[in-house]
C-alpha cells in the first residue's frame, strides 16, 4: 500500500498513476474531480471509473476522511472548533467562522510547531510533523461537510508555521484553487507566517494571489525577540525587506498582525514605533487582543488600551483594524483543544 496521500497529487501526477494501472489519461482528470470537486469519501463512489481501477485505487491509495473527535460551539457567535484525528493518531484543530463575506475556515499546517512563540499554545510540546497537502485540504472539506454549506475563505493560521511546511503548503493552495477542483479564488486564501525570510522570497516567486499575513507583534528587534524566537534569526529589517519584495512581486498588500499583550507591547511608545515602521507601506494592520493560554503568564490588553492603541495608530495615518474576537467562550487559542486531548 502506498504511503502517498492521493489527495495531495496534481492532475498530471494522478494521470501517471492511472496510466500505470492500465487506465486512460483522461481518467486522471476524472479522479482529480472526484477527490476535490465532489470530495468523495470512498473510491466506490467514483462511478465513471472502471471497477478494476476503483479496486486498484482502493487497495493502493486509501482515502483517510477526517471525522471530528471533539467539537466546541461558541454560544456567543456560533464559531465552531473541530478537533480531528489523522491517520497516524496525531490531532489537529480547525475553526469555522461565519462572516458577512462568507464562511471561513482556519486550518492547521502542522501537528505541533517548533517556532516557540511565547504566547502561543500551539508550540508547547514542539513539532511532531508537517501535514500533507491532502490533510490540509481534508480539513476544509470535512468542515464543509459538518456544516452542510460551502467554505468560501481559508486562513492557514492554525497550529504550525505554514512556511516551515513550504512544499505541501504550495500544493494545498494550487489544488484548492484548481479549476477542476474546489476552484476557490486564491484571493480568498490567507497564509500567516512568523517570518521565515528565505521562504517569503520563494513564495513571492510562485506568483500566487493569496494574502500574506506577517505575525509582527513588536516594532523593534528587542520586542520581537522577547516574544518570537525566530526574530533572533531574522532581523526586523530583513523581514520587512522580504515583505516589501513580496508586495512588489505580486501586487498583493501585506497584512501585519500585531497581538497585543498587556504591559508588554501595548504602550504609546509601542504605537509610535509601530507607526514609524509601517508608514509609507501599502499594508493593513490587524490588532489582535491575545488569547489567554493555560501555562502562559501573558495577559490580554485592557479593552480601553486596545482602542487607545488603535486610535493612536490612526492618527499616524496607519490603516488599522481590531480583529473581531471569535469563539471567545471556547478553547479559542490555537492548540489548546489539541493539548487537552493529547494530555500535554
Amino acid at each position: 500500500m502506498s504511503e502517498v496521500d492521493i489527495r495531495s497529487l496534481y492532475p498530471e501526477e494522478l494521470t501517471q498513476i492511472i496510466r500505470e494501472m492500465g487506465g486512460k489519461d483522461f481518467q486522471g482528470k476524472q479522479l482529480f474531480r472526484w477527490l476535490h470537486q465532489k470530495q468523495v469519501l470512498d473510491h466506490q463512489e467514483m462511478t465513471d471509473l472502471s471497477k478494476d481501477l476503483r479496486r486498484q485505487l482502493s487497495g493502493g491509495y486509501p482515502l483517510w476522511p477526517l471525522y471530528p473527535v471533539d467539537t466546541q460551539v461558541s454560544a456567543l457567535d456560533g464559531t465552531r472548533k473541530f478537533l480531528f484525528t489523522l491517520a497516524d493518531g496525531q490531532m489537529v484543530e480547525s475553526v469555522w467562522m461565519r462572516y458577512r463575506h462568507g464562511d471561513s475556515v482556519c486550518i492547521s499546517s502542522q501537528a505541533g510547531c517548533r517556532m516557540g512563540c511565547a504566547f502561543c499554545a500551539s508550540t508547547i510540546g514542539g513539532l511532531v510533523r508537517g501535514l500533507s497537502a491532502g490533510e490540509m485540504l481534508e480539513q476544509v472539506y470535512a468542515v464543509g461537510r459538518a456544516m452542510g454549506r460551502p467554505v468560501s475563505h481559508v486562513v492557514v493560521m492554525g497550529t504550525g508555521e505554514p512556511l516551515d511546511n513550504y512544499s505541501e503548503l504550495v500544493r494545498f493552495i494550487r489544488i484548492i484553487s484548481h479549476g477542476q477542483g474546489m476552484h476557490m479564488s486564491q484571493r480568498n486564501i490567507t497564509v500567516s507566517t512568523c517570518g521565515i525570510v528565505p521562504r517569503i522570497y520563494e513564495l513571492a516567486e510562485e506568483k500566487l494571489q493569496i494574502t500574506l499575513a506577517l505575525s509582527l507583534h513588536g516594532a523593534t528587534d528587542s520586542k520581537r525577540q522577547a516574544l518570537m524566537p525566530i526574530a533572533k534569526k531574522y532581523s526586523l529589517a530583513e523581514v520587512m525587506g522580504a515583505c516589501d519584495y513580496y508586495f512588489e512581486s505580486t501586487g498583493r498588500r501585506i497584512t501585519y498582525e500585531y497581538s497585543l499583550v498587556g504591559g508588554v507591547n501595548d504602550t504609546d511608545e509601542d504605537a509610535a514605533q509601530l507607526a514609524r515602521l509601517l508608514r509609507g507601506r501599502n499594508c493593513h494592520l490587524n490588532l489582535i487582543p491575545v488569547n489567554p493560554v493555560r501555562g502562559r503568564s501573558f495577559r490580554q490588553s485592557d479593552k480601553k488600551v486596545v482602542v487607545k492603541f488603535k486610535n493612536k495608530l490612526e492618527k499616524y495615518g496607519i490603516n488599522v483594524t481590531i480583529r473581531r474576537e471569535m469563539g471567545r467562550d471556547i478553547d479559542g487559542a490555537c492548540g489548546q483543544l489539541r493539548r487537552r486531548h493529547m494530555g500535554d
